[in-house]
C-alpha cells in the first residue's frame, strides 16, 4: 500500500491559499497589461548556505509535487477572495480555471547542492508559475533545512539509530514535514503516529516519566510495562534513582530487556556506567537510548560512549540554529511577447547589495576528481560541456502539468546517502567552515 495515497485527516482541500496575497495582485495586473501569458522561467536557489554549513539537502519536492497538483481555487477559495475584495472579477475568471500545465525540473530529493544550485526551475505561463513561489518556497526551505540538520546528525550518530521525536517542539503539520525529512536526513524512526500514518516511515515509543510517577513504585510501572509490551519494551530509568532502576528492570525483564532510556543527567558518565551495571547483571544485549535536548555537537561528544540510540527533537524540528535555508524564487528568463515562438530573454534583478543573481535558465552538473569525489558545482546557461553531459543534476519532474518524478522515501534517503558519501570528507566536519565545494559559474 502507498501511504502517501491516504493523505492526513487534517489535510486542506487545498493549497491554493497557502500563498501571498502580492503573487494574486501581481496576476491582475499582468493579466490587465497582457503579459500574463509570457512563457517565463523561474528558478529556486539559495545564494548562501547558513553560517558555518558546508552543504544543504533538497528535501520536500515530494511534498512540493503534491501541492502544486492540489493548486486549485475551489468555490469556496474563489468566495474569499471575492468578499474580500482581492483581485478583480477578471481574475477570479481566470482563477477559477487555473491548473499548472507548465514543466518543472530539479534536484532529485535527497540530493546536495550548493550556493546558487538550480535547486527547482519551474516553467510556463508567467500567470501559471508565479502563483507557485510561496508554497514551494514555504516548503523547500523547511524540510531542507529539518534535513541538512538531521544529515549533520546522522554523520556524528555513525551507524547508531537516531530517532525523531520532536513533535510537542513544533507545529502539529510541521512536525510531520520534519519528520519525512528527518527520514531523509538519515534517522530511522519518529514517535510521531501522523508521519507513520502518512508516509509510511517506521514508528516507535514506549513510555514517559509520567507512567512511572503514575504508580506507587518505579517496580509496579516496570511490571506493568513489561506484562503489556514485552520484555523487549525500553525502560526508562532516570526517574528517581538510576542504579537502581536499572537493577529492578533487570530483575523484571530478565536479561532479554530490549533497552532502557536515559534522558538527563551527564550522559557519557552516566551510559558508560548503566553499560557496566547491564553486563554485570547478564544484560549485555540490552541496548542504551540516550534523549535530551540532543544535537549534531552532543552526538559526537558521546560517540566514544557505550550508546546504541538518541532520540532527538527540539534541536532537529528546529533546524538546529537554521530553521530555515534562505531559498527565493526569482524570474530568469521571459518570452518577449506572449507569442508562443516567442524567444526568452534572460532576466535577473540588479542590486548594490547580496541580493543579485544570475539571469537565464540554468543547468547544473558536479564535476568530480579522478576518485569520483565532488570538487565543484557548474551551473551554465548556455550548452553543457560534453565532458559534464553525463553529470548533470536536475531530472524532470512535472511535464505538461503531468507529475513524473514521484519517488519512495527510501528511494530518496538511499539517494542522500550516496550524495553524502560522494561529497570531500571534511563535508561532515562540526567545524564551522565555507561550502565543501566551489560554485563555478560558465
Amino acid at each position: 500500500m502507498n501511504t502517501a495515497d491516504l493523505g492526513l485527516p487534517v489535510d486542506v482541500p487545498s493549497t491554493a491559499l497557502f500563498t501571498d496575497q502580492y503573487e494574486l495582485t501581481m496576476l491582475q495586473a499582468a493579466l490587465k497589461a497582457g503579459t500574463a501569458e509570457r512563457r517565463s522561467v523561474f528558478e529556486a536557489f539559495t545564494r548562501r548556505l547558513p553560517e558555518g554549513r558546508r552543504y544543504g539537502v533538497v528535501a520536500g519536492t515530494g511534498r512540493v509535487l503534491d501541492a502544486v497538483e492540489n493548486f486549485r481555487f475551489d468555490a469556496g477559495v474563489l468566495d474569499f477572495l471575492r468578499e474580500r475584495n482581492i483581485v478583480d472579477g477578471p481574475t477570479l475568471e481566470w482563477l477559477a480555471d487555473y491548473r499548472f500545465r507548465g514543466d518543472i525540473w530539479g534536484y532529485p530529493e535527497g540530493e546536495v547542492y550548493f550556493p546558487g544550485s538550480p535547486i527547482l526551475r519551474v516553467e510556463g505561463s508567467f500567470a501559471e508559475c508565479v502563483l507557485l513561489e510561496t508554497v514551494i518556497l514555504s516548503i523547500l526551505n523547511h524540510d531542507s533545512a529539518i534535513a541538512a540538520a538531521a544529515s549533520r546528525m546522522s554523520a556524528a550518530a555513525g551507524e547508531r539509530a537516531l530517532i525523531e521525536m520532536g513533535a510537542r517542539r513544533t507545529h502539529e503539520l510541521a512536525a510531520v514535514a520534519s519528520s519525512r525529512a528527518a527520514y531523509i536526513g538519515g534517522f530511522n524512526s519518529t514517535s510521531d503516529l501522523a508521519a507513520g500514518f502518512r508516509y509510511g516511515i517506521p514508528t516507535v515509543g514506549t513510555s514517559a516519566h509520567a507512567f512511572t510517577l503514575l504508580h506507587d513504585n518505579e517496580r509496579d510501572a516496570f511490571t506493568a510495562q513489561v506484562d503489556s509490551l514485552g520484555r523487549g519494551t525500553t525502560l526508562l530509568v532516570d526517574t528517581y534513582d538510576v542504579t537502581e532502576a536499572v537493577r529492578l528492570a533487570v530483575e523484571i525483564a530478565g536479561p532479554e530487556l530490549g533497552a532502557v532510556r536515559i534522558d538527563s543527567g551527564d550522559l557519557l558518565l552516566v551510559a558508560h556506567r548503566v553499560r557496566q551495571q547491564l553486563d554485570e547483571l547478564g544484560a549485555a544485549r540490552t541496548k542504551i537510548v540516550v534523549t535530551s535536548d540532543l544535537d549534531e555537537y552532543a552526538i559526537a561528544s558521546l560517540a566514544a560512549a557505550p550508546v546504541d540510540a538518541y532520540g532527538v527533537g527540539t534541536q532537529l524540528v528546529t533546524g538546529s540554529g537554521h530553521p530555515t535555508c534562505s531559498m527565493v524564487y526569482k524570474l530568469v528568463a521571459r518570452a518577449e511577447s506572449a507569442d508562443a515562438n516567442a524567444p526568452l530573454v534572460p532576466v535577473a534583478k540588479k542590486s548594490l547589495g547580496a541580493k543579485s543573481s544570475m539571469g537565464g535558465r540554468k543547468w547544473a552538473a558536479r564535476r568530480v576528481d579522478e576518485d569520483g569525489v565532488a570538487e565543484a558545482e557548474v551551473i551554465g546557461t548556455g550548452a553543457v560541456p560534453a565532458e559534464l553531459a553525463g553529470r548533470q543534476l536536475q531530472v524532470e519532474l512535472v511535464k505538461g502539468g503531468e507529475v513524473l518524478g514521484r519517488e519512495s522515501l527510501d528511494v530518496v534517503r538511499d539517494r542522500h546517502t550516496a550524495a553524502r558519501a560522494g561529497l570531500p570528507l571534511s563535508a561532515t566536519q562540526l567545524s564551522r567552515g565555507e561550502a565543501v565545494i566551489p560554485t563555478e559559474y560558465v
